[in-house]
């Protein structure tokens, strides 16, 4: 890490001062805002809540996201650190040739839009490329059409880290390999695809129900009441004297046999 000049000593002691922080709680800050170009900051500092982010006129993020008092110290601190960087000569100049401590990923990226760091790993953000340091071994992988609003880490290797992007949560390890490790291979290992359904499940055999059989002894009451009022119609005939008692016992005799 660069040496402080005289100016950036006096501007963290200052800091330091006003916001009752520690010298170190400060400085890391200050490389926090000063690896985000002085326009946003990632940082874990537990002083400041723990893990947080900074970005000029936007949105801050602290551990404790109630805690506005905390986001204010946050905002302002980060500001002030900006502007000295923008103001001052904070840091000291590097001997001439030699390649700055804060940019490690390869010259020819240019300057990333968004950076960071989280434990033994380093990534920076560039339109199209993403530069992962793991170890101290610098891997650039093309974004294709994903839009990278962060990285995050759950272990120290690539196979564990992650990006947001408007596709969702996305492992690095899945993105193809512009240099760095495993370039050469980068384009004959294409990743399984990923499937985010549930499979659907197997149909299932139909086997038609059996039809229902109705009993045998059950009786067709529409046929029954038309034999009843048959029969009342010929004890009306009888009664008339249209036809005989023979001939209406006979003729009852038959329709109570279809029942």
């Amino acid at each position: 890490m660069q040496n402080l000049t005289q100016d950036g000593q006096n501007l963290v002691n200052s800091l330091s001062n006003r916001y009752n922080l520690s010298f170190d709680a400060v400085m890391h800050m200050l490389i926090a805002v000063n690896n985000g170009n002085g326009s946003m900051a990632q940082f874990n500092c537990p002083e400041l809540g723990g893990g947080g982010q900074w970005m000029r006129g936007g949105m801050t993020m602290v551990g404790d996201m109630f805690n506005y008092g905390l986001k204010t110290t946050v905002d302002n601190l980060c500001s002030e650190l900006a502007n000295g960087l923008a103001n001052t000569q904070v840091f000291m100049p590097l001997p001439k040739g030699a390649n700055s401590a804060n940019q490690w990923w390869p010259d020819g990226l240019g300057q990333p839009f968004s950076s960071g760091a989280q434990n033994s790993t380093r990534y920076a953000i560039f339109p199209n490329r993403l530069a992962v340091e793991v170890n101290g071994n610098v891997t650039v992988y093309d974004t294709l059409d994903n839009n990278i609003g962060g990285i995050s880490q759950q272990q120290g290797s690539n196979s564990s880290l992650t990006f947001s992007s408007q596709y969702g949560t996305i492992p690095v390890n899945t993105l193809p390999i512009v240099s760095g490790a495993n370039s050469s291979n980068s384009n004959t290992q294409n990743p399984a695809p990923q499937n985010n359904f549930v499979a659907p499940p197997e149909p299932m055999a139909f086997t038609p129900a059996p039809a229902m059989q109705a009993p045998q002894n059950l009786t067709n009451t529409a046929s029954v009441d038309e034999i009843i009022q048959l029969i009342e119609k010929l004890a009306k005939l009888r009664d008339m004297g249209a036809i005989s008692d023979n001939e209406y016992n006979s003729k009852k005799t038959d329709l109570l046999n279809r029942i």
